[in-house]
């Protein structure tokens, strides 16, 4: 399941996505028969790629909020 197709997290993935829609208004026999698997897969991808580097950023922000945290503590502990 992905997210909403229409929000900002989304926008670098517009042109795969707008392939996707393409492919969906074809209509329902051609999706029935794997006509926009290729485009769905694509999507997949780079949503799948945004939503990594969102975790990596945020991984790395925490790690400078603990590294602050510890230090903190650790002049909270030598007074």
């Amino acid at each position: 399941m992905h997210p909403h197709l229409h929000n900002d997290q989304a926008k670098h993935c517009a042109e795969v996505i707008a392939a996707l829609e393409e492919c969906h208004q074809r209509g329902f026999i051609s999706r029935c028969f794997g006509a926009c698997n290729d485009a769905k897969h694509k999507v997949n991808m780079c949503l799948r790629a945004q939503r990594l580097e969102r975790t990596r950023e945020n991984r790395e922000a925490a790690k400078e909020k603990r590294k602050h945290i510890e230090k903190v503590w650790a002049e909270i502990d030598a007074e």
